[in-house]
């Protein structure tokens, strides 16, 4: 099939690039010259396992092109997604500035049928919303047999990043909400080799079995609302495990025990149950303020939702308590932090833990070192008086405390007694939890997890 997608962020180059491993005509366009200037070359702009891999593999064999020409894309393609940023704005509604943009520039280039199909995380009635601006700057209503000339579906991405090429070939599951039975079983047709595991990734990949995918076929509105429904649970059981990890530290017991005790309740489950600083991404903070704003928007109450964003944003002032409990005061002293992407196996730093106490270590006048395995400048949101070490060993040196923020598998493997010699004082507060308490006690460190 003949699939056009908008925006080579993070959503759209990963659904275009896996879309054409399957066996689409694929055209990526953005309005980013440079970026579609290096995607054409084989360049990733973004650290996702085994994308840049499939990116020269498809350029290779033509099955995807990256291209500056929305209107010629949308033009000489049948299925165009909108894969489009749609950032917060101060109140936590998303800005829809970029997605109304876009939907204009479709209806005043159709030239026959179209499915468009929202890709994006978009706020609910978004959909009907994309329909009203398309038909407005559409220049004829239908097409010659009188069906409509396009259908608008909801398909919502659920991309794991670091995971992003496994979750596009072996999802969960498929959503896909329209009011037009056309549409449907169009894409239907578009996801058959992912629904089926019928395409040669699939072999290709031992850690996945070629199992039929789940595909929900249900109106807009209800698709739209899985997407933020599901990112504000998984939020919800994280900030709910921090909360516990609060109580364990006050009453003297160990979350990570508590943890599995409630993971092996299938009720449950282990999943995102996991005590540490706190969530923080393109999507969680985004999702769970979007969907307490539709609420309160359509005058529902959103008392969880509220409370599971207050959770998450004291979590992260938790370590600055812990450091001044440590240190006592913060005005001069080197602190080492380890991982400034919001997680590991990416080179995100959209609302990452990192930036929040970074920049308030920074304020309250301490040195910073920081270290990340993918990340070797400065975000943009972080202050720029940040030292961005090129190892953890540079990170450490003379630091009277070491924090570690994200998860990186290597940081299991650092020889901390030469990081005990490089410190000036061996504290750490380990944020997730992921280092050996024991053996760091035992070298002779001053050693602070989180509810543990």
């Amino acid at each position: 099939m003949k699939v056009c997608v908008i925006g080579v962020g993070y959503v759209g180059l990963v659904t275009g690039v896996c879309l054409a491993e399957v066996g689409h005509n694929v055209i990526c366009v953005d309005k980013e010259k440079s970026k579609i200037s290096s995607l054409s070359e084989g360049v990733c702009p973004i650290y996702e396992i085994g994308l840049k891999e499939l990116i020269k593999r498809n350029l290779n064999e033509k099955n995807i092109t990256f291209s500056s020409n929305l209107t010629e894309a949308i033009k000489s393609q049948d299925i165009i997604f909108i894969c489009v940023g749609t950032p917060p704005l101060p109140n936590g509604k998303p800005d829809l500035t970029a997605l109304d943009d876009v939907s204009k520039l479709i209806g005043s280039c159709l030239n026959g049928y179209k499915i468009i199909v929202n890709k994006s995380t978009v706020p609910i009635g978004t959909a009907k919303r994309v329909k009203k601006i398309i038909k407005e700057n559409a220049k004829e209503e239908s097409n010659k047999n009188g069906s409509p000339i396009f259908d608008i579906v909801s398909n919502p991405e659920f991309l794991k990043e670091g995971e992003a090429v496994n979750d596009a070939f072996f999802p969960e599951r498929i959503v896909i909400g329209s009011e037009s039975q056309k549409a449907i079983e169009i894409m239907k047709q578009l996801y058959k080799p992912i629904i089926n595991q019928d395409f040669d990734y699939a072999i290709k990949n031992s850690k996945n079995t070629r199992k039929k995918i789940p595909v929900i076929i249900t109106d807009s509105t209800s698709s739209e609302l899985i997407k933020y429904a599901s990112n504000a649970f998984l939020a919800t059981k994280i900030s709910f495990i921090n909360e516990v990890a609060n109580i364990c530290e006050r009453v003297g017991a160990n979350v990570v025990d508590v943890t599995y005790g409630m993971g092996l309740d299938s009720r449950i489950g282990s999943k995102y149950l996991k005590a540490g600083i706190g969530w923080g991404g393109s999507c969680f903070p985004k999702d769970v303020r979007a969907l307490a704003f539709t609420a309160e928007e359509y005058g529902a109450v959103a008392s969880i939702l509220n409370a599971v964003i207050q959770v998450n944003n004291y979590q992260r002032y938790r370590i600055i308590q812990k450091a001044m409990d440590i240190l006592g005061i913060i005005e001069d002293k080197i602190i080492g932090v380890l991982g400034i992407a919001f997680k590991p196996d990416t080179d995100d730093t959209r609302e990452a833990p990192s930036i929040t106490i970074i920049n308030k270590f920074l304020e309250l006048g301490a040195e910073v070192k920081a270290y990340d395995p993918v990340i070797k400048k400065c975000p943009e949101e972080m202050d720029d008086k940040v030292i961005i070490a090129k190892d953890v060993y540079e990170a450490v040196k003379n630091a009277d405390l070491l924090i570690l923020v994200t998860e990186w598998p290597e940081f299991s493997d650092i020889d901390f007694n030469k990081v005990k010699s490089e410190m000036k004082r061996p504290n750490i507060i380990d944020g997730r939890n992921m280092l050996d308490k024991k053996q760091l006690t035992e070298i002779g460190f001053n050693y602070r997890g989180i509810g543990i």
